[in-house]
């Protein structure tokens, strides 16, 4: 049986850990060759100095069913990103889809600081790593995205709009970062409707990313333990989820109807019919307007 996305090239900016691999995995396992990025090998570290590698994003693609293809890249730099795409269009010839996630700034916000106290230095990096990332990588990209129609780009956040029209993500910067990107996803719907290409933002819920489960001291196999430090984590989900949700966009022959808008992984999961790998269908963002913030026990009973 073909797979829905066999014979289609994805690029997933920023997929050494996190959303970025559990994308990156899940387009691969709908049959997708995917270009993954970032600046963590097995030759070098980032400042994040964790062990995860695009090496290994590559292979977990590869072992999920498409083909996984390691490009260390720093998506600041121009003329590295120019190469990247040269690459993809030298041995794949086309692009299907771009995935924006290129991100690296958990390390420098400085929570519930004001903008007077928060260093400058970090939260001015922030801004160079969340927006000018994703610019440079779709100036070069675009073009070859663009010479088919049908062509998707998905711009990752951490919010909804609405949920972040609302609330005050705990520093400027880091609010400022998040409310941009989704702001850059309904630009660039506008920029490329006209060619028959779409854009969105996404946002995952309450994610179990690699830094998170080490936050919360556990590991995937006993992730709900973590509630016993914050009990609204019975919400959460995997990469894999929002993963299943760019793929599910992907294979959408009807995805222009989403043009523009900010969504959500629990959002599509309703509308697509894909779960968790648990099975389950977290929907985080109704659960933290309707549960956490009035105030409620934590209970995910109707949220997943």
């Amino acid at each position: 049986m073909q797979l829905p996305l066999t014979g289609k090239t994805a690029l997933v900016a920023g997929a050494t850990r996190g959303a970025g691999r559990g994308i990156a995995l899940e387009l691969g396992a709908a049959g997708a060759t995917v270009y993954v990025t970032g600046r963590s090998t097995r030759a070098q570290r980032s400042e994040y100095n964790r062990p995860e590698t695009i090496e290994e994003t590559a292979e977990l693609v590869t072992q999920a069913g498409g083909r996984g293809i390691a490009v260390p890249t720093d998506h600041l730099e121009p003329a590295q990103v120019q190469a990247l795409v040269a690459r993809i269009e030298r041995e794949a010839g086309r692009l299907h889809v771009l995935v924006n996630d290129i991100w690296g700034g958990e390390q420098l916000a400085q929570w519930n600081t004001p903008v007077w106290e928060h260093s400058l230095a970090n939260g001015l990096r922030m801004l160079r790593l969340a927006l000018d990332t994703h610019l440079i990588t779709s100036h070069y990209a675009l073009p070859l995205l663009l010479r088919e129609p049908g062509g998707l780009v998905v711009e990752m956040t951490d919010g909804t709009a609405e949920y972040n029209a609302a609330h005050y993500r705990l520093s400027v910067y880091y609010d400022l970062v998040k409310n941009a990107v989704t702001r850059m996803g309904w630009a660039l719907a506008r920029e490329l409707a006209p060619h028959g290409a779409t854009a969105v933002s996404l946002t995952p819920g309450w994610m179990r990313s690699e830094m998170m489960l080490d936050h919360f001291g556990v590991t995937e196999a006993n992730w709900r333990d973590g509630a016993a430090k914050e009990p609204h984590f019975v919400i959460s989900e995997t990469p894999r989820f929002v993963g299943r949700a760019v793929a599910a966009l992907a294979a959408d022959a009807n995805r222009s109807r989403w043009n523009g808008q900010s969504l959500s992984s629990g959002q599509l999961a309703q509308v697509y019919g894909f779960t968790d790998v648990d099975g389950s269908r977290p929907d985080c963002w109704r659960y933290l307007r309707e549960v956490e913030e009035p105030g409620r026990p934590a209970d995910a009973t109707g949220y997943r």
